[in-house]
């Protein structure tokens, strides 16, 4: 739906679906929990430009390891004054709460990384040491 509406362009949940590669139903969920609010034409959704926006800003939360709530606030501060210093404060501290997380989530990774990798190298000597010697071929004469 390539409309427009006093100069900005308008989607349907189809394009947006097609967009960012989500179902539908993906994209009326996060209209139910208030992430997302498009106007109506008849039965038909119509989101516009700020809508795609909090979606985009929806899915990188979401990969980012994001709970609905903190995406919520993060969505909901593009919209807000950017001046309101408590808002902020209260988003930073989840944000270095979040940066916590992620970095022990790493270092975690990284000792399992490393403990897989000793047992490759394990199985590979045991492996080395358990295979039959080669057979040599006699030929026949």
């Amino acid at each position: 739906m390539d409309t427009t509406r006093a100069g900005s362009r308008t989607y349907t949940i189809t394009e947006l679906a097609h967009e960012f590669d989500i179902t539908p139903r993906a994209i009326r969920f996060y209209e139910d929990v208030g992430l997302l609010t498009p106007e109506r034409q008849g039965r038909q959704r119509v989101y516009a430009a700020r809508d795609r926006t909090r979606l985009k800003l929806t899915l990188r939360g979401k990969r980012l390891g994001f709970s609905l709530q903190e995406i919520k606030q993060l969505v909901d501060m593009y919209d807000s004054p950017s001046d309101t210093a408590q808002q902020l404060q209260a988003f930073l501290g989840t944000l270095s709460a979040h940066r916590r997380q992620l970095e022990q989530q790493r270092e975690d990774l990284e000792v399992t990384l490393a403990e897989i990798a000793q047992h490759e190298e394990r199985c590979r000597t045991l492996l080395a040491a358990a295979a039959p010697a080669p057979r040599r071929r006699v030929s026949p004469r």
